[in-house]
């Protein structure tokens, strides 16, 4: 069995990753991705992730602390002789993480106050097939696995979802999701991530998800 690409291990900090010899940074990239997306039990929003401070440049570095800021987390990397996480650092990327979220706001409110058409797709989207738009969207039919929406706004299917749905793709919080039958592999609005579970008990009723007090809430609703 090949060696695990990057492998984690938990401390008092944080996670600390380590990389697996001679891996190249495209991909430790893309083996860290792929975990974030699927929802690794070890990276929950709000984790703080500790880099190696020899691992590649200082380029590459902060790619990778752009991807886990994008999903939640915190990446800072360690100063090579303490293995602590050098102070003016600390100070340096809360202050970018500050100007990042007051931007991220903007832009947000920027789009709401945009006159939004609504994209009606009047067919099942079938494994492999996409729909990306910056405004909401209506399916008249099912999105069936393997399928994905992402949106800038709210997302709508009369029928069954079983693919990966993203409302509020740009940072809109506000946006949700309804759907007749919500059995989604994976549920994003704005910044957050959320998983159906393995068994799930059936409703007649629609259903909808939405943000509530920082997590997605998922509510039957009547249509």
């Amino acid at each position: 069995m090949s060696e695990e690409i990057v492998k984690i291990k938990g401390s008092k900090s944080g996670l600390q990753l380590s990389f697996a010899e001679g891996a190249t940074f495209e991909a430790v990239r893309k083996d860290i991705e792929e975990k974030l997306i699927s929802g690794s039990g070890f990276f929950l929003r709000g984790t703080l992730v500790l880099l190696p401070h020899d691992a590649f440049s200082e380029e590459e570095r902060g790619l990778l602390q752009k991807m886990f800021h994008e999903h939640g987390l915190i990446c800072r990397t360690l100063n090579p002789e303490t293995q602590q996480v050098p102070s003016e650092q600390v100070r340096k990327e809360n202050q970018q993480e500050k100007q990042q979220q007051q931007q991220a706001a903007a832009k947000a409110a920027a789009r709401r106050e945009k006159v939004q058409e609504m994209v009606v797709v009047n067919r099942t989207l079938r494994g492999g097939q996409e729909i990306r738009t910056e405004s909401s969207v209506m399916v008249c039919g099912n999105v069936n696995p393997g399928a994905q929406i992402i949106a800038g706004g709210s997302i709508d299917i009369r029928g069954t979802c079983r693919g990966m749905v993203h409302a509020g793709a740009f940072g809109d919080s506000t946006a949700f999701i309804i759907a007749d039958h919500l059995m989604p592999t994976q549920i994003r609005i704005s910044n957050l991530i959320a998983r159906s579970p393995d068994e799930m008990e059936k409703t007649e009723r629609a259903e909808r998800a939405s943000i509530k007090e920082g997590r997605i809430v998922i509510e039957p609703i009547e249509r």
